[in-house]
């Protein structure tokens, strides 16, 4: 039987094939030997993962790479400060779509993958553009066509649940919200401290799971055709009835303060039968040194809700080269081998994310030798035919966070839902009105 370790010597081994390749090929990986670049990432496993992979990088290039790795939200606020300077200390930076993406189209920041791409000289022959989803691709590519970042990675929300529990209760995986809920009151046990669902509670952090909640009705956007606002729209106040009765009657005292990490940590304990969140957080999930829950995590899509249509929400990254950099060629270097098919199959294989490119999917022996269940690979395949966007494309998406978190977290103390996202929708409207007038 194939081993874990054998699949991810097998990945590990890719680069190496691909260097004999290219060897045999008249393109040069070392035509930028002795430069120097700097790459800007968030913290993730992704992260840790090119950053602990960097030397081999360094030995097929020649090239020095210094890899800043940030936490996710510092990571945001500092490239745009830098990007904004003109001066940005980076090469590469990792761009968050669902937040930063028109932000960074708009002010043409970052320069067109699509040309990189095209120059032969650059691109190395089997770097297989079609390889990366159609999906993945349009969500990295602007209004005006330009590809201002390579999609590197998607993220879908599923349920994530204690199988051991459900086990225990006979209780099956719902397909629901309702049937969710259910399933959430009938798993708790109060005397040991487990509760039937955790989520994030956290103001602005806590938007992406009422999304999730809205991609379940008719209603599958926060603005309409014509860019006006939507958030208060009885699909809408649904969803936030939906979030607030799952926050405050099937969750832990203190969701209101819980963000991703605080949820993960729940879970982890077994103190939680179900979490619905990215799915980027199963690698932590089932680690033994870490985990209570280790081998015991279940993966299943997200429920359906009241109306016909049926969403997982979406979210990504993409690695982009700012228009400033003077050295734009090592830099797309660096991302062809940072997304190449070798360092996105063992993104797949370790749970490290869910790779932009299609290639792994079909990797039959990462898939069987993988110590995530056949289950995680299922979902994830899902989840990428029902994925939409989780956050408008808009400019100032954190203000939109901040102003529509802030009456969802009221509504865990006991605020009315329809009077909060009310009043939110008229706070956020003539920010964003502005925001469309000087796109």
């Amino acid at each position: 039987m194939t081993t874990r370790r054998a699949v991810l010597a097998t990945a590990l081994a890719a680069p190496a094939l691909v260097r004999q390749a290219n060897a045999q090929s008249q393109f040069d990986w070392k035509r930028f030997r002795g430069e120097r670049i700097e790459v800007t990432i968030q913290l993730s496993p992704r992260g840790t993962l090119l950053q602990q992979a960097n030397r081999e990088f360094e030995e097929l290039t020649g090239i020095r790479c210094g890899i800043e790795v940030v936490p996710e939200q510092q990571h945001r606020q500092k490239i745009i400060v830098e990007y904004a300077s003109g001066r940005p200390s980076f090469d590469v930076a990792e761009l968050s779509l669902h937040v930063n993406k028109r932000q960074v189209g708009k002010a043409r920041w970052n320069t067109d993958i699509k040309a990189l791409i095209a120059d032969a000289t650059l691109t190395a022959p089997d770097f297989d553009f079609a390889d990366f989803g159609a999906g993945m691709v349009q969500y990295a590519t602007q209004a005006d066509g330009r590809m201002d970042s390579l999609p590197a990675f998607a993220d879908y929300f599923i349920i994530y649940y204690n199988r051991e529990l459900f086990a225990a209760r006979n209780i099956a995986v719902p397909t629901t919200w309702d049937e969710m809920f259910e399933a959430a009151k009938r798993l708790a046990d109060p005397s040991k401290q487990v509760f039937g669902h955790v989520g994030r509670g956290l103001k602005n952090a806590n938007v992406v799971l009422w999304s999730s909640y809205l991609l379940g009705t008719r209603q599958r956007d926060m603005i309409d055709a014509n860019r006006q606002l939507i958030t208060d729209t009885p699909d809408a106040i649904w969803a936030g009835e939906t979030y607030k009765k799952f926050l405050r009657e099937v969750s832990p005292p203190g969701s209101i303060g819980f963000n991703w990490n605080e949820c993960q940590t729940t879970f982890m304990q077994g103190r939680a039968a179900m979490w619905v969140d990215g799915i980027g957080f199963a690698a932590p999930l089932e680690d033994r040194n870490r985990s209570r829950v280790a081998g015991k995590v279940g993966y299943a899509l997200v429920p359906k809700g009241p109306g016909a249509n049926h969403h997982c929400a979406l979210f990504g990254a993409g690695y982009g080269i700012p228009e400033a950099s003077r050295k734009k060629g090592p830099a797309w270097l660096w991302i062809q081998w940072a997304l190449s098919k070798g360092n996105q199959l063992k993104f797949l294989a370790s749970g490290a994310g869910v790779p932009a490119r299609s290639s792994p999917f079909s990797n039959e022996q990462a898939i069987s030798g993988s110590h995530f269940p056949r289950e995680f690979f299922q979902t994830l395949e899902a989840s990428a035919k029902i994925a939409r966007a989780g956050l408008p494309e808009i400019v100032p998406v954190t203000q939109f966070r901040d102003v529509i978190g802030t009456a969802l977290t009221n509504t865990i103390s006991g605020a009315d839902v329809a009077t909060e996202l009310r009043r939110a929708t008229a706070e956020f409207k003539p920010i964003l009105e502005q925001s469309e007038r000087e796109s």
